[in-house]
This record gives C-alpha cells, structure tokens and sequence, in this order.
C-alpha cells in the first residue's frame, strides 16, 4: 500500500489487513495533531461499488470510532458529494475507492475539513504508519455511527441541478453507461430531472475498472452501435467512485478528457486554469484565458490553484479551476456564468463537465462532435502498458534520464527529439512537432503514453510504436 497520484492504493487484500488500520489511525492523529479535528467530531465516510469496499469501510469506521470521532456514515456515493457534504459540515472525509484501477485493488482518499490532504500529509501520515508509534490520543468508547447518506446526495443533487437551467437538456436523448460506478442512478435521475431522456445501458453487478484516459477500443465500438441503435446524442458515464467523466459524442467517438475541461473552463468563465502537463499542449493563453502547468495529480493541481488564489483571485474575482487529462474538473473559485453557478469544490468532479458539455451543445445548437472544431489544437492519444512492474518502470526511467541523448536515442525510431520536458515524467517534442510523453502510474503497475500528432491515426500509432520500445526494454 503506497500514496499515489490521488488517495492510498493498494491491493484488496492489503487494504483489509492490518495496514488500513494503521493507515486509519495516522489519519486521525494527523488531523488531532494539526487542529483540523478533535474527539467528539464527524468524520464522513462513503465508499464506492467494489466488493471489498464494505469491508475496508468497515474497518475504518471501527478504528476512526475508536480515536473518539464521530464517525457519519454516508454509503455509497460519488467521491465529490462525499467531499462536498463533509465540507459544507466543516468535516474531514474518507472515501474507499480504488477509482478506475483493476478490480482486485482498493484504495482511500482522505479528506481535511474544506481541502483533500497534500502531500505533506501524506508524508506525515506514512511516517507514522512506518514508526508504528502508539497512537497517543486516549482511548474512548467507540460512538456509534450516525448515517446521513440520503442527505449527502441530496445535496450533491442541488448542486447540480444549480448548474443547469430547468429544461437546459430538453430535447437530448442521452445514454447512460452505468456499469458499475458509483454514480450511475444519481446521474441518469439527475439528467432525466433537467429535461433529458435518458437510456440506462449496460449496468453490471460485478465491478468493471473503467480508466477514462484508456478506454479499451471494443468499448468505443460499442457506443458506436449504442448511438445508432438507440439514436442517441451523447453517451455519458464516470469511472468506478464518480470524479471522473467519461463522454461520447453522437457517434460513440469519445471527447478527451482536457478537451472535456477546455468547454467547461469557457463556461464556468475561467480566467486562471491549471492543468498537468499531460493535457494538450493546445491549451494555452490565447484561448482566453492564463493557463499554468503542473505535475500529474489533483494534489498538484490543487495546491497551485490554491496559490495562484491566494496571489490573485482573492481580490479581484477572478475565477481559478483545474482540470485533468482524465477529465476530472476542480474548482477552485465559486462562479456564476452563462446561467450556470456553482460554490468552490477543490476536488475532482465529474458531474459539472458533464452538465457543462452537454448544455454547451445545446445551447449552441450543434453535435457534439462539433464542440472543439472551432480551436485549432493538436490530435492527443493516450494509453497504458499495464502490468509493467514498478521496478522496470524506475529503471527505464532512471536510464532515459541518466544522459542527455539516452532518451533520444531510446525514441529514435519515433523520430528526432529536439526537446524534452521532466516535470513530470519523460514528454519528448520531435522535430516533426509530434510529441511522446512516457509516465510512470503513480498507483498501479502501468507505463502511460500520451502523445500528439495532426491526425488521430498517428497519434495512436506513436501509441503503440512507444509502448512497444517501453515493453521491449530489458535495462
């Protein structure tokens, strides 16, 4: 069990063994230590649709009772609407969620009272796990637990319908792929509520890892048949825990995640956006807006938009959010534009871009397929090697990065790399303009790719072309 790019992940049967106990512990000496918490307050918890999630649940409630936090119990709910109440409570949250990682695997994501934890928490918290330092706040009885997961969606639900118009979706006929996710009959009753009709497709009782940075091709065949066979004008769904939007378009092409993030930023009226660098390079200040980059992570994203708040925004009003590759929207600023309003919610959210998208559509009276024609921006890709242990990671890693020319040389059969960019990962720019981008997952035993080229076709086949010299790599 390790801290990745968002949350503690792990193994399933890691995550119901003694580490998540200790893990569990840390977090309330964390926040006992620093002042965000003290015995008798709520702590919030929700989890997603795994099979082991109940259980992980469990055992957190348990130990977090048993530090003397009133343990609040909200079910099984989108990771935002758990955020979201638990701040609105002035309370700290945990989540089990393993996101979009394999079924097998688990994983917690933390929450403070108003902001997720940094890393320095995550620091702190995983040197009190390795000490394994007695937990110093006394023992009390353990409360019992309160439930409160019908209002926790209920307000998710208000905050959504305050991001469209009464009937802002009349007249779309939109599918819902719920597989598995944790939001699939919060969202297809919310869409219906706005105006939409709606078409359940594909709901599973087993759980299904839906990554919407590599969404398997057979899937994007089967939206294909979707849209036709059910005349639909969007295919809409999120990833296992609710924080990250998955969108097609009128014929089953799915909408990139940064793409999804470039239509809402312009209607929520950004004018600070921060994305990774993994997001298109097309994304920059002429799109009318200041863009700043950061590493993969909403960590990462989160703190520099709390920066560039506290340097700019608080002042003068300006509107300052984030959004990932993944699709994933955070705002850092409450906004109220273009009928749309919306309070702060620093955390990944699914629900808004996907309301921002499809009442951008609609009002403009346009497919969405239409949507991002108007800017001129590169073709991106992404995919992932997956079972490509840690340690080949590292050392292909450490070797690219050992001289100057290990990485050109390691690329030459993609083309000639003039520039390289480390701030997260390897991204190479080709004298061509095409780019290749190799990162490590930060939570599971993936190689990533994200790439850019002038058509789709050969941004996917510098896809495979990459991936094939990562796996071939012996070190």
């Amino acid at each position: 069990m390790k801290f990745g790019t968002s949350g503690l992940r792990g193994l399933a049967t890691d995550l119901l063994g003694p580490q998540t106990s200790a893990y569990a512990r840390a977090f309330a000496r964390r926040l006992f230590e620093t002042g965000a918490a003290q015995p008798g307050d709520q702590l919030f918890i929700g989890r997603d649709l795994r099979e082991s999630s109940p259980a992980i649940s469990a055992i957190c409630a348990d130990v977090l009772s048993a530090t003397g936090l009133t343990i609040v119990d909200c079910g099984e709910l989108p990771t935002p609407a758990l955020a979201g109440f638990a701040w609105s409570n002035k309370a700290a949250a945990l989540m089990v969620t393993g996101s979009h990682i394999p079924a097998d695997r688990n994983g917690i994501k933390f929450f403070l009272p108003g902001a997720e934890i940094d890393k320095s928490d995550e620091a702190a918290m995983t040197a009190i796990v390795q000490a394994a330092e007695p937990d110093k706040q006394p023992s009390v009885t353990p409360v019992s637990v309160v439930r409160r997961e019908i209002e926790a969606l209920a307000w998710y639900r208000d905050r959504g319908r305050a991001m469209a118009a009464e009937g802002a979706l009349s007249g779309m006929n939109i599918g819902v792929y719920q597989h598995s996710s944790v939001a699939r009959d919060f969202l297809t009753e919310l869409l219906t509520s706005i105006g939409a009709e709606t078409v359940p497709l594909e709901r599973t009782s087993h759980f299904v890892a839906v990554d919407t940075e590599a969404v398997p091709p057979e899937t994007i065949d089967t939206f294909a048949a979707w849209t036709q066979e059910h005349r639909l004008d969007a295919i809409v769904s999120t990833d296992g825990d609710g924080d990250r939007p998955l969108i097609a378009d009128e014929t089953g092409a799915q909408l990139r995640g940064d793409m999804i993030g470039l239509v809402t930023a312009r209607m929520v009226g950004a004018d600070i956006v921060v994305t990774p660098v993994t997001s298109n390079s097309g994304i920059k200040a002429d799109l009318g807006f200041e863009v700043l980059r950061t590493k993969v992570g909403s960590p990462f994203v989160i703190e520099a938009m709390q920066r560039v708040g506290e340097q700019t925004a608080a002042g003068n009003g300006k509107t300052v959010v984030g959004f990932e590759a993944n699709g994933g929207f955070l705002l850092g600023s409450s906004f109220d534009h273009a009928g749309m309003r919306g309070t702060a919610l620093p955390t990944r959210d699914a629900l808004l871009p996907i309301l921002a998208v499809l009442q951008s559509a609609r009002r403009e009276k346009i497919a969405l397929s239409a949507l991002t024609e108007r800017w001129a921006l590169p073709i991106s890709a992404s995919d992932r090697l997956e079972n490509f242990p840690v340690e080949r990671s590292q050392a292909l890693m450490a070797h690219l990065a050992a001289k100057n020319d290990s990485l050109k040389q390691f690329l030459s059969p993609l083309g000639d790399a003039v520039s390289v960019d480390r701030t997260d990962g390897l991204r190479a720019t080709f004298s061509s303009g095409e780019i290749v981008h190799l990162r490590p997952s930060g939570n599971a035993p993936e190689m990533r790719c994200y790439t850019e080229a002038a058509t789709f076709a050969r941004a996917n086949a510098l896809i495979t072309e990459a991936l094939g010299l990562v796996r071939s790599f012996r070190g």
